[in-house]
Formats: structure tokens, sequence, C-alpha cells
């Protein structure tokens, strides 16, 4: 259902300005000295989104956590807009909204308090964002009372709804459809196609199939690309086949 009342979609940081993409080459990580997985590379650019796949301990949450530049890859280098994200540093997690297992939620907080909390990290937001946003995510009924009082998937879309006040174009969810409803889970799909048709880029790890109809996913399969641990600094030729590919 359209709403006129809603604010209009404000611009992307960065994304009317200059054209973004991500580049993954040939990243590698590990856990300790055990790689997880080698000879990841992928290119992701506006209005694509990236599918991260695999059993659980494959590295979902550590790839993604990578390419954040909360940790560093064993092998490899992520690139934005052609330029290493280390070398970039804030200017890169500038542009980025990071959801985790966690939702980040303080729970003595009213919805409305916990989003505002996040604004005033920000230089601008629309006045009416943070109502719309709880209006979007099923929430407005609870803006007044204590975040702690939501059940678990309410928890998780208040978590989402700061994606909705943000204006960033890279999102960066770590199974986000964890603890939804079936209707809550279309809800988040019909964000992000949103968020894509506005030229904005995502990377998701899921356990859960979903489709998103108006995005160009792409998809990496972190179980095809385990490694058979040797130990971190192992000689090429000690390593399999796959962490010696280089892109072109």
């Amino acid at each position: 259902r359209s709403d006129e009342s809603a604010p209009a979609a404000k611009p992307l940081r960065g994304c009317h300005l200059t054209p973004h993409y991500l580049d993954l080459i040939d990243i590698g990580c590990a856990r300790g000295d055990r790689p997880l997985f080698v000879g990841v590379n992928q290119h992701v650019a506006a209005g694509e989104l990236l599918h991260v796949a695999g059993s659980n301990g494959s590295g979902k949450t550590t790839l993604l956590r990578t390419v954040c530049g909360l940790s560093r890859p064993a092998e490899g280098e992520i690139r934005w807009r052609s330029v290493s994200i280390r070398k970039l540093g804030d200017e890169y997690r500038q542009d980025l909204a990071y959801l985790g297992h966690k939702d980040g939620i303080q729970g003595e907080l009213t919805p409305t308090e916990n989003l505002w909390n996040l604004a005033c990290t920000m230089e601008r937001v629309m006045p009416d964002a943070i109502a719309h946003a709880l209006e979007r995510l099923g929430l407005a009924a609870y803006r007044a009372f204590p975040a702690k009082i939501l059940s678990q998937g309410q928890k998780r879309r208040l978590a989402l709804a700061r994606l909705l006040v943000l204006s960033k174009p890279l999102w960066i969810l770590d199974e986000p459809f964890t603890a939804l409803d079936v209707a809550s889970c279309q809800l988040i799909t019909e964000i992000l196609s949103d968020h894509l048709k506005r030229g904005g880029t995502a990377i998701i790890s899921s356990h859960q199939a979903f489709d998103v109809p108006t995005a160009t996913l792409k998809r990496i399969d972190l179980d095809k690309a385990r490694t058979n641990n040797p130990p971190v600094g192992a000689s090429p030729a000690a390593r399999p086949a796959a962490s010696r590919r280089y892109p072109a």
C-alpha cells in the first residue's frame, strides 16, 4: 500500500555523485591459524545483491565482518570504488550499514529513542524518517514502550529499521531473516528491493531462500571455497588449487 504521507526517499550517500562497486579479490579468511576458505572473487556493483551461502562454520560471518573492515583477510584484498578499504578507512565505513547476529537494541529505551540515538551520530536526518521507519516495519504502536518488551522478531525488525534511517549505499546483513515470520520476511525483501532500485548495494548471508525480483543476484557458496585446512603461511604447493586462483 502506498503511503502519500511518507517522506520522499532521500538519495543514498554517494550514489548520486560517484558510481560505487565492491571488489573481493582472491579473499581467504582464517579462524586462528586454520584457514576457512580461499580464492573468493566477486564484483558487486550498484543495484546488485550478493548472497553469501554456506553451511554452519563455513565462514559466512567471518567474510561479512571482513568486508566491513572489522577483521582482516588472511590473504587477498577488498576494494571500494577501486581503492583498498584499508586505505579508505573511515571514508569507507561511512558508506556502509552493518547488521550482525545481535540486534544492538537498548532495552530500556523506546524504539523511537533507539533510532534517535543512532540518528545523533549522523550529519542529517529527515524529521519524519524515524516515524516512517517504525511505521514501515510495523512498530509504530510500540514506539513509546521500552524495547525490552518486544518479541525477538520485533526486536529484529527494530534493528532493520535502522537501515531506513541511515543513508548508506552499502548494506551488509548477517542472517537478516532470523526470527522473522513469513510476512516480515516478505517486507524485508521489499525494503531490499527499494534500496537496490535507488542504486544501493547489499551483501547478505542467509540459510533461508529469498527472492528479490528486481535485483541482480550474485552468489558465493563458501562450501565450495573451503580449504583442506593447511596452516596459514603454508607454501602455495601445500594449499589446494582454489587458493592459487587469481582474477584475470
